[in-house]
C-alpha cells in the first residue's frame, strides 16, 4: 500500500514539473512578437532563417524576387494528416517547379525528425525546424486545441516574388487539400 502511494506521489510530482516546464517554454516562446492575426494577402512576409533537414541554413530572403515560396506550417512529422499533406506536396512537386515555386514545410520538430520524415516518405522539398515556433508565431498561425492538448496550427502561405503574401489557406483536418488549393491559386495566377 505504501509503495503504491509513493508511486502515485512521484507520478503527481512529475506531472507538476512537466506542466511548469511547459508554461516556462510557452513564456519563453512568447518573447518573440506574435502576429495577432494570420497574415493577409498583400502583407509583407516575415523573413527568417531556419535549419533544414540536412542541417543547412535556409534563408527566405534568398528566394524573394527569384521564386514564389510555398510555406506550409504543419503540426508533427509522420502524424497521419501531416503525412497526407506532405505527400500531396510531394506528388505535385513537378507542378510547383513548373510554377517557379519552391515548397517549404515548417514545424517545431528537430532536424533529425525532419530528416527521418523526408527519407521515409521520399519528400523532395525542404523541411525546416522552428523549435520555439518563432516563425509560426510571426506568421500568425494559431494553435489548435483538443481538450487540454494544444498543437501547432496548419496553414499554407504563398509568398510572391515581391515578398508579400499572395495567398493563404487554412484547414486543420484536410492536410492533403492544402496542395490542391495552392496549385489552383498558382495555375490561376
Amino acid at each position: 500500500m505504501k509503495t503504491n502511494l509513493k508511486s502515485k506521489l512521484w507520478m503527481g510530482l512529475a506531472a507538476v514539473i512537466a506542466c511548469l516546464s511547459l508554461q516556462i517554454n510557452r513564456a519563453e516562446a512568447q518573447e518573440t512578437p506574435i502576429q495577432e492575426t494570420t497574415l493577409k494577402q498583400g502583407e509583407k512576409a516575415p523573413e527568417f532563417t531556419l535549419m533544414d533537414q540536412n542541417g543547412k541554413s535556409f534563408n527566405l530572403a534568398k528566394y524573394i524576387g527569384k521564386k514564389k515560396v510555398v510555406i506550409f506550417f504543419y503540426p508533427k512529422d509522420e502524424s497521419p494528416v501531416c503525412t497526407k499533406e506532405a505527400c500531396a506536396f510531394r506528388d505535385a512537386y513537378a507542378k510547383y517547379n513548373n510554377a517557379n515555386a519552391v515548397v517549404v514545410g515548417i514545424n517545431n520538430g528537430t532536424v533529425a525528425s525532419h530528416k527521418a520524415f523526408a527519407t521515409k516518405d521520399h519528400l523532395p522539398f525542404t523541411l525546416l525546424s522552428d523549435p520555439d515556433n518563432k516563425v509560426l508565431n510571426s506568421y500568425g498561425v494559431k494553435e489548435q486545441s483538443f481538450g487540454e492538448m494544444k498543437v501547432s496550427g496548419r496553414e499554407t502561405f504563398v509568398i510572391g516574388l515581391d515578398g508579400n503574401v499572395a495567398y493563404s489557406f487554412r484547414d486543420f483536418m484536410k492536410g492533403d487539400e492544402h496542395s490542391n488549393q495552392v496549385l489552383s491559386y498558382l495555375n490561376a495566377h
